[in-house]
């Protein structure tokens, strides 16, 4: 689209800016201008909302990166520094090919960024969703490598996804998606025990990890002896953890226990302590909520 407005305003704008319309040769001439005119002036608002529709995805990574500023200034941390710690150091864009069972072929985007590398491996989750994108997967992995350091756990963040809606594909379909994926994750070095984990997140769960996991075994696994964890949230027969499912939703749990203990805080917002008697809201179905 920028190219065809370049090119556009580049050969025609002297023309519309030198020329009136009674020097053209010919009424054809002129009704070309007009029309080239107009396309030109469309082509133009057309990219400004395409931007304006990337500053809107982008909104997520900004307000990740002010709440990290916000917290940073409390710190004596050099501000270079702090920009070094900010940024991702990799991100990875893959176009997955797919044949439908409809016979119709679509490319569809995945993503992952390793946000650090100071702790090996990277950690973090790989949702399916029509809305993810590389600043969402960025933003995500810059919270998890947070969420490690505050609880002291030796990993980074990372996080991953593909963009797609996994509620209107077949299990085939997805199947196919997951060890595409997965085979480019590891052809890069985004994927493995010693380098980078993926778990379950938003639109995925045991069935896309247990697929994740053989893809990598099959392919990789004669050379990495830790194969079998290059992926978390797998099927207990094919190598999880009982309590997996339930672990996210049941540290909220906790959590909620702690905080209703607090008596600073009931103080401040007027609460009284304990959770006996209290109800409380869900605010969204999905990893947390619904498990």
């Amino acid at each position: 689209m920028f190219l065809r407005r370049f090119l556009l305003k580049a050969v025609l704008t002297p023309a519309l800016k030198y020329s009136s319309p009674l020097k053209f040769a010919s009424p054809l001439k002129f009704a070309f201008s007009e029309a080239a005119s107009t396309l030109v002036k469309a082509e133009t608002t057309a990219l400004e909302n395409a931007e304006s529709t990337e500053e809107k995805e982008s909104s997520f990574l900004d307000m990740v990166n002010e709440y990290f500023d916000e917290a940073a200034s409390y710190t004596n941390i050099r501000p270079d520094i702090l920009n070094i710690i900010k940024g991702a150091d990799c991100l990875l864009k893959v176009m997955i090919p797919l044949v439908r069972d409809n016979g119709a072929i679509e490319f569809i985007p995945g993503y992952r960024c390793q946000h650090k590398h100071i702790h090996l491996p990277t950690k973090g989750g790989t949702r399916y969703a029509p809305e993810v994108d590389v600043e969402e997967c960025e933003a995500l992995a810059c919270l998890m490598t947070i969420k490690c350091a505050i609880v002291d756990l030796p990993f980074s963040g990372a996080k991953g996804g593909v963009k797609i809606n996994p509620h209107k594909y077949s299990k085939r379909e997805l199947e196919t998606v997951t060890r595409k994926y997965t085979l480019e994750l590891a052809k890069k070095g985004f994927i493995g025990a010693h380098v980078d984990v993926p778990g379950p997140d938003l639109g995925t769960g045991p069935q896309i990890m247990e697929w994740m996991k053989d893809t990598y075994e099959a392919y990789y696994g004669h050379s990495d002896i830790n194969a079998l964890a290059c992926c978390t949230g797998k099927p207990t027969d094919f190598g999880g953890i009982e309590g997996r499912t339930e672990s996210t939703g049941l540290g909220v749990y906790y959590a909620i226990n702690r905080i209703m203990e607090r008596e600073d805080l009931l103080k401040k917002y007027g609460v009284t302590k304990g959770t006996k008697g209290k109800t409380f809201i869900v605010q969204v179905k999905n990893e947390v909520g619904f498990d």
